[in-house]
């Protein structure tokens, strides 16, 4: 198709031979009724048709055919095929335990779902792991919730991450609130450590609580083998963002005190049962305390590129991590945006 950015909404161009093209077009995914596709004109119709097919790809919904939306309508059918069979083989061998509550995080959507009898009773944007620190598949239960958490900085982070920083800017670790502990849990002066050396790694790197945590002030408990989890993040302006890859493989989940009450329901709290408002009066409390689920959800990390909902409706989703393509083809150099993250391990519509 040829490029409509710039000439395609009812401000600009409306009629001409890319907008019949463009009616086809989205005629045959199903987003624009037959009977529609012949006429010239971007009109009200063609641009709701538009938004369906946006919303279909995860891509912003303005109802304007621009850069994004072109590369997505340009996309061969044999590409499409291929992300639906590469979904579906990921799912082949899962032996996930669905039950009357579960969590799915679909990571090319960047999405959490709360399943409640087999429905999405709530939906979160969240922020998954960067194409080189990807966010893994995973298929275990949340066991607890962990409210004004510390964070206890991985080895990899602190090669990758701390050791650069504190190289830069002595004060670093200050700034952030880390302290250094030694084996037996005593706090080391930063200034005794060499940091032209890796020697930070033979410490513990712990980062207290609070606003600017790296794990925000709730973190979800999830065990499992790869050590990622869900959580909060100081950096809640990632959400706003359409491409969210930016962790070091944990997923932040906005507005997670909501999906820490959803979470918790059934769960007794000294007060009772645990409610909203009783979550944040313990995260305002500043002391931290570790919520075992009365009930563990099970919880679902996949990886669907390619995917229909109940109603037999088929969306899309990039391929960040390059795992749909054959094993001949390299996987692209990502181009990502790489800022500090965690990986020790209001939601818009997706």
């Amino acid at each position: 198709m040829a490029d409509l950015a710039g000439r395609d909404n009812p401000e600009g161009r409306r009629q001409g031979t890319l907008v019949t093209s463009l009616r086809q077009r989205l005629a045959m995914e199903g987003d624009l009724p037959p009977t529609s596709s012949a006429s010239a004109a971007f009109d009200p119709e063609l641009a709701a048709a538009v938004k369906r097919f946006q919303a279909r790809h995860g891509l912003p919904e303005s109802g304007a055919v621009r850069a994004r939306t072109l590369e997505a309508l340009n996309t061969p059918a044999l590409t499409r095929h291929r992300q639906l069979t590469a979904s579906a083989q990921r799912l082949a061998g899962s032996t996930f335990s669905f039950g009357e509550r579960y969590v799915v995080v679909n990571i090319p959507s960047a999405a959490v779902e709360a399943v409640e009898a087999g429905q999405v009773a709530r939906r979160y944007v969240a922020v998954a792991g960067k194409a080189d620190r990807p966010s893994p598949a995973v298929e275990t239960r949340v066991t607890a919730v962990n409210l004004n958490p510390t964070w206890t900085v991985p080895v990899s982070l602190i090669k990758k991450d701390i050791i650069p920083h504190v190289r830069k800017d002595p004060a670093y670790l200050e700034k952030m609130k880390i302290r250094i502990l030694d084996a037996k849990g005593q706090e080391v002066d930063p200034k005794t450590l060499d940091w032209s050396t890796q020697s930070a790694v033979n410490y513990t790197l712990r980062q207290d609580p609070g606003a600017i945590n790296s794990l925000g002030q709730i973190r979800i408990d999830m065990p499992n083998k790869h050590a990622v989890y869900m959580h909060d993040t100081p950096k809640k302006q990632l959400f706003a963002q359409d491409a969210r890859f930016h962790s070091s493989g944990c997923v932040r989940v906005a507005d997670v005190g909501d999906f820490a009450e959803w979470l918790l329901r059934g769960t007794k709290g000294q007060s009772g049962a645990w409610t909203r408002a009783g979550i944040d009066a313990a995260i305002a409390s500043t002391t931290r305390q570790d919520i075992r689920l009365d009930r563990p959800v099970p919880v679902a990390w996949i990886y669907l590129t390619g995917y229909a909902t109940a109603d037999g409706t088929v969306h899309f989703r990039d391929d960040v991590y390059g795992l749909d393509l054959p094993k001949s083809d390299p996987a692209p150099e990502p181009q990502m945006v790489d800022v500090p993250a965690t990986s020790s391990t209001k939601p818009k519509r997706l």
